[in-house]
């Protein structure tokens, strides 16, 4: 598939795509005239490392754990070192940190909207 029908079905801009690629995170072949095509499995990698990046991860690590990936949520990696296991624990424990932030912002918002569609009820009523 080419890069703008790659675009539509994971929701990316075509530029990102191409910094994917020239980050070596998705790979592409050249047809005759120069476009890119991608295969299938490519828009479940896009998927998969705009989740990645979602939760915080910078490229360089998700460049280092993709090959890994087999499944969204199975990781093979028999030769990680020390430094990236440390690495995925501290980006384990930031990620952490933040749902709890964005639980608590969550909690607070859905208890002010409670109390202001409350407060709406009773001076309709």
């Amino acid at each position: 598939m080419r890069i703008g029908r790659l675009s539509e079905l994971t929701g990316v801009s075509r530029r990102l795509l191409r910094y994917y690629e020239e980050q070596g995170l998705i790979v592409s072949e050249r047809c005759a005239n120069g476009y890119r095509d991608y295969d299938e499995r490519s828009v479940d990698r896009v998927l998969q490392i705009r989740g990645l990046l979602d939760a915080g991860l910078p490229t360089r690590i998700i460049k280092q754990i993709l090959p890994c990936l087999d499944k969204p949520r199975r990781i093979v990696f028999s030769d990680a070192t020390p430094e990236m296991i440390a690495t995925l624990e501290a980006e384990l424990d930031r990620m952490s940190r933040r749902i709890e932030c964005l639980a608590r912002n969550r909690d607070a918002i859905a208890e002010y909207l409670g109390e202001v569609r409350a407060h709406a009820r009773a001076g309709a009523a």
